[in-house]
């Protein structure tokens, strides 16, 4: 209540203080997000899409996650999709009133040919927001499988979404902005989702993002060659010569290095294991 009374020390150490406790207020809510999370990458794996929904922050949130999995997991841009109230232009400039209409969120959901294959993950914070609300709806008559992220308890505002999710961050330093804790938290949350999901398809071995696009930029091609250099031992010279006879993909030039395989074989054998290197380089017998 004295916020405006404080010093900037003060002030830093209130708002530290309060967002010390998002972690534990994501930690509760462990069990529906792991349901969440199995929901998404059973859809991932069948072929379907997560789409993020949401307005204001949650909205950003959502497509921010979004645009950064192709990169960083070199997944294809339509698997993983970020929709917000007012649509991209929202991304940068708030716009005020989006967010009041349901049949907008319903209207999203059409032009996106949401199916029973896809999961769409509705997102808001508060736990009213109309266009939210109306898209989770519309997800539902069209047969898809739907997540209800909320920092607000569940008898609070309700949802009827397949798994709800409620991280409860409590009240913001400056009250009602849920950019803050409410912000942090979904971006943990939305973090996990996708980074899980993605490991759980065989998109990182060990730790190591070893499905990335080595292609795109010179910091990227030199992440791909350490990776091959920590994985093979090989020397730097000689992982960079065995990515490049790989077309610059990790995964494939692990496997021919492993197997002593050309690229083809490499990655017929990468595809009978669903992509999975460690399935492959765990297999002691090379293949003829």
């Amino acid at each position: 209540m004295h916020l405006d009374r404080m010093s900037v020390g003060e002030a830093f150490d209130l708002i530290n203080s309060e967002d010390g406790g998002i972690a534990a207020a994501v930690a509760a809510a462990k069990e529906s997000i792991c349901r969440a999370i199995e929901l998404v990458v059973a859809a991932l794996r069948a072929g379907g899409r997560l789409i993020y929904v949401g307005a204001g922050t949650s909205g950003r949130l959502g497509v921010l996650d979004a645009a950064e999995c192709p990169p960083t997991f070199l997944s294809d841009p339509n698997m993983v999709q970020g929709v917000i109230a007012g649509g991209y232009e929202a991304m940068t400039r708030s716009v005020e009133g989006a967010e009041d209409s349901p049949e907008a969120g319903a209207t999203e959901m059409d032009k996106r040919e949401v199916g029973t294959g896809d999961v769409v993950f509705a997102i808001a914070t508060g736990g009213t927001t109309p266009f939210v609300h109306g898209a989770l709806a519309r997800a539902r008559q069209r047969g898809a499988r739907t997540i209800f992220l909320g920092c607000v308890p569940r008898e609070q505002v309700a949802d009827d979404a397949d798994v709800s999710i409620r991280v409860l961050t409590g009240p913001e330093v400056v009250t009602g902005s849920t950019r803050m804790k409410a912000g942090t938290a979904t971006k943990m949350v939305l973090n996990m989702v996708t980074t899980i999901a993605m490991v759980q398809l065989g998109k990182v071995y060990e730790n190591l993002m070893v499905d990335v696009n080595t292609r795109a930029n010179a910091k990227l091609v030199d992440r791909g060659a350490r990776i091959v250099q920590a994985i093979t031992g090989l020397e730097r010279r000689q992982a960079h010569e065995l990515l490049e006879r790989a077309g610059g993909r990790v995964k494939t030039a692990l496997v021919m290095q492993a197997r002593g395989l050309d690229p083809a074989s490499a990655e017929k054998i990468l595809a009978e294991m669903d992509g999975h290197v460690t399935r492959v380089l765990e297999q002691s017998t090379p293949t003829p």
